[in-house]
């Protein structure tokens, strides 16, 4: 995807062909600040710290950050310190742990400069995998905004999304925003209500892919969507998913869960859009799922503009604040899995995928 007309993957190495660049996401959409990793602690605060985030994006931060890790010791137990250390940093989402065990795989029988050159290799390859994965959502995706188009000619398709699950969740072209890219290219008239999504306002980051896109669109608090569905003004729901496990219920960012009550009390169609990688065949439920508590004081400040155009945050309450990261969407509340390998109604369906 472009921003001011350059293209930008998420995620890419230095001129150095070792270090690491990626977007100061706490910066967007004020200040586009790329920052460099050198170190695997500094990639695992760059993943804790939510310098940069998304399911898929954490995934290829860590693995590269095994990569940043065996450059400077590259034995065995370092390389076990570092994985732990990586996997340690944000409990939720199960690419990470995926991304990397596929570097362990890809690293493990080697040693010294061969390791060190296989990790870097075997990163690269799962980026491009990504970038893959996510044009392929956008493909299958389409095709249920197609069908919504052809049955409400000559008017906007209303898309409602939650958090930002859009290229910069990702490597490239996002999950639940690659179909809404691929449909506005198309010439689809398409518009998006994006959720604010309190309390790290996510859905700004989402405001800011579309405005560099085109895409039209109009930022709503998070407690708006319920009644423009009952107004009419939603013709479909499409998220993204931290973790999806082999009953369909899926983790994702705090308040999805009300927005899928919401599209069932009113007919809208409920899709979420998850790599293979999502898909958690080790749990059965939900239920499973540990849910990240962040820091409180995410809840306690807001960051914005002052009237001088300098970056600020204000304290918006001294009161206790819990901060639960993430919520629980039952299975029977998702019309369908917008997913790599096709749209499917049954979570069972998705278990040959994540093979």
């Amino acid at each position: 995807m472009k921003i001011n007309g350059t293209p930008y993957r998420s995620i890419w190495l230095g001129d150095d062909g070792w270090s690491v660049r990626i977007f100061d996401q706490r910066r967007l959409p004020w200040e586009l600040k790329i920052v460099e990793l050198k170190t695997a602690e500094q990639a695992a605060s760059a993943i804790k710290e939510m310098w940069t985030r998304g399911a898929p994006l954490l995934a290829m931060t860590a693995a590269y950050g095994l990569c940043l890790g065996l450059r400077e010791n590259s034995s065995d137990i370092a390389l076990d310190k570092t994985y732990n250390m990586l996997l340690s940093t944000r409990p939720t989402a199960v690419n990470l742990r995926w991304a990397l065990d596929e570097m362990i795989k890809a690293v493990k029988p080697l040693a010294g400069a061969a390791r060190i050159e296989a990790a870097y290799a075997r990163a690269a390859a799962l980026c491009d995998e990504d970038v893959e994965i996510n044009r392929r959502i956008g493909e299958y995706g389409l095709t249920l905004i197609k069908t919504l188009a052809s049955k409400n000619k000559g008017r906007d398709i209303n898309i409602l999304t939650h958090c930002n699950a859009g290229w910069l969740a990702t490597v490239d072209y996002g999950t639940a925003t690659s179909p809404v890219y691929m449909a506005h290219d198309e010439g689809i008239p398409v518009h998006v209500w994006v959720d604010e999504t309190r309390p790290r306002n996510q859905g700004f980051l989402t405001a800011y892919e579309l405005s560099q896109h085109g895409v039209p669109h109009t930022v709503i608090a998070d407690n708006a969507g319920g009644l423009l569905m009952r107004q009419g003004k939603v013709d479909m729901c499409i998220v993204g998913a931290d973790r999806v496990t082999r009953n369909g219920d899926v983790a994702n960012k705090i308040g999805t869960y009300l927005k899928a009550l919401a599209a069932q009390d009113n007919n809208v169609p409920f899709y979420v859009a998850l790599p293979y990688t999502t898909f958690d065949d080790t749990l059965e439920s939900g239920d499973d799922i540990s849910i990240e508590e962040r820091d409180a004081e995410e809840m306690k400040t807001v960051q914005g503009l002052d009237n001088y155009e300098e970056l600020i945050s204000v304290k918006l309450t001294t009161s206790q604040a819990a901060n639960p990261a993430f919520d629980i969407t039952p299975a029977h509340l998702v019309s369908g899995y917008i997913t790599d390998r096709g749209v499917v109604g049954n979570i069972r369906d998705l278990y040959k995928f994540a093979a």
